[in-house]
């Protein structure tokens, strides 16, 4: 997939009103998210695998633009002013310590800069993610025991 491919692409998605478009071919990963509102702010991922075959045909990104949900462009534009707190690192997303133990935070609980949110699991180590802001956790974006990417959202966070 070329660089004017790619840029069609995401004019496609942007005129189309989805909120977010994943599309996986053999080589190539793209994300694009846009959000409305006259306003049009575009976020693409491009990730090449090393392997280079041929790519699958042309159709593909309009069987998942047709597919992708449209109701999350609302929550889009009414958390422009939460923080987001995101994922440092590869790994599984645990909202526990253990089983039998209390979850760390609750939607609605509010925090402190410091305050344990979570344990993300990478390579057999439990790493605890910290809050770097004080607020009240208004959402968690992420199900307990997933996989979760890099800079993944895991909260939001209103801060006042």
């Amino acid at each position: 997939m070329d660089l004017k491919e790619i840029q069609n692409l995401i004019k496609f998605v942007a005129n189309s009103g989805v909120a977010e478009v994943k599309l996986e071919m053999d080589d190539v990963k793209i994300t694009i998210r846009t959000t409305l509102e006259g306003n049009v702010t575009e976020t693409t991922y491009v990730q090449q695998m090393p392997n280079h075959t041929p790519l699958q045909q042309a159709v593909a990104p309009q069987q998942i633009v047709a597919t992708a949900p449209v109701a999350e462009v609302a929550p889009v534009v009414e958390n422009s002013h939460y923080i987001t707190i995101k994922s440092p690192i590869i790994g599984t997303f645990y909202r526990r310590p253990s089983p039998d133990k209390p979850m760390f935070v609750e939607v609605g609980k509010t925090i402190a800069k410091g305050d344990v949110l979570c344990v993300i699991e990478a390579m057999k180590l439990f790493n605890e993610i910290e809050s770097e802001v004080s607020g009240k956790i208004v959402k968690i974006l992420v199900d307990d025991m997933s996989p979760v990417e890099f800079d993944q959202p895991l909260f939001l966070v209103d801060p006042s």
